[in-house]
């Protein structure tokens, strides 16, 4: 898809041709609006189809023209039957009249220009266009890290319910995988953000750097809020695990007790049926031998069962 806008007093809008200053948005394009896009602006197709390839690395690219940043952004997929989050590249051309983006799908990253959520935006800017893009992919970086950290919150919730399943053991080896895309991309971005601030090339106003300097800090801040959050799953899980292992073995305990009061009767009612001569046998000619044997029988089980519970077995 192919869109194209342009602000004007700080008010977006839609433009159906090409004019000087505008933001051409690309969103899974085909490759005949590759090829448009690329034949007007003198852009190689190459470059300009590089972020539709899903392991494209962070990387910038200063050509004759223009250049090309590619980085990292977030987004949501569904992975084993669970709503977990990845990254994809997000690429922008920068030329001296125009700003090109191309991703391969629709993202938040991008939509808030169009929704008009961003001050002091203006596609005429191209490199403050570019920062104000960078910042908010650093934004959707934290606001995911933060909802990753919720669900990870409600799995240790559970363990406190006694309702822990295998289940919540696959969800925070989801959780962290989802941490792993993050810090690698953003220790990416950081690379290529490191390369902007020694780039001078287009115009820039008084103040894009400062800007540069912000989305500096909040990608440091979004590695530094990744890392944190996989320490803290690493040891949710390890917990998890103990749970699980100590509910385990609280189970085994408890049959195990059970079983060696079973045992009793078993073992007395084995040595009573034995094919010998009744002579040898107690209480065979006894009145109400049988009625004694199964007394005796139940009061051997409830002194096993006293001593299991008094060592905490059942």
């Amino acid at each position: 898809m192919l869109n194209m806008y342009k602000t004007d007093d700080r008010v977006i809008r839609e433009i159906e041709k090409f004019e000087e200053g505008c933001w051409i948005k690309l969103t899974d394009p085909t490759l005949e609006e590759c090829a448009e896009v690329s034949e007007q602006h003198e852009i190689d197709i190459a470059d300009l189809r590089a972020a539709l390839d899903d392991e494209e690395s962070s990387r910038m690219s200063l050509e004759d023209d223009y250049t090309l940043i590619i980085v990292d952004i977030p987004t949501a997929e569904v992975r084993n039957n669970r709503h977990t989050y990845t990254t994809i590249p997000l690429g922008i051309l920068v030329k001296e009249d125009v700003l090109i983006t191309v991703c391969s799908e629709e993202t938040a990253v991008l939509r808030i220009f169009i929704d008009q959520r961003v001050r002091e935006f203006s596609t005429k800017k191209q490199m403050r266009f570019t920062y104000q893009i960078l910042y908010n992919a650093s934004m959707v970086y934290q606001s995911l890290l933060r909802s990753i950290d919720r669900k990870r919150t409600e799995i240790e919730e559970r363990i406190d319910q006694e309702s822990t399943e295998n289940v919540d053991l696959v969800d925070l080896h989801e959780l962290e995988s989802n941490l792993v895309y993050f810090a690698t991309s953003l220790r990416a971005n950081g690379v290529v953000l490191d390369r902007l601030t020694r780039y001078g090339r287009l115009r820039q106003y008084e103040e894009d750097q400062e800007l540069l300097e912000d989305v500096i800090i909040e990608n440091r801040q979004a590695i530094e809020m990744t890392q944190i959050y996989r320490d803290i799953i690493n040891g949710t899980r390890e917990l998890l695990s103990t749970v699980i292992n100590n509910r385990l073995n609280n189970a085994m305990k408890y049959l195990a007790a059970i079983t060696i009061v079973m045992s009793i009767p078993t073992i007395v009612s084995g040595l009573w049926g034995m094919n010998v001569s009744g002579k040898w046998m107690p209480f065979s000619d006894t009145p109400h031998g049988f009625l004694v044997i199964c007394l005796a029988t139940l009061v051997i089980s409830i002194i096993a069962m006293w001593i299991l519970h008094k060592r905490k077995m059942l």
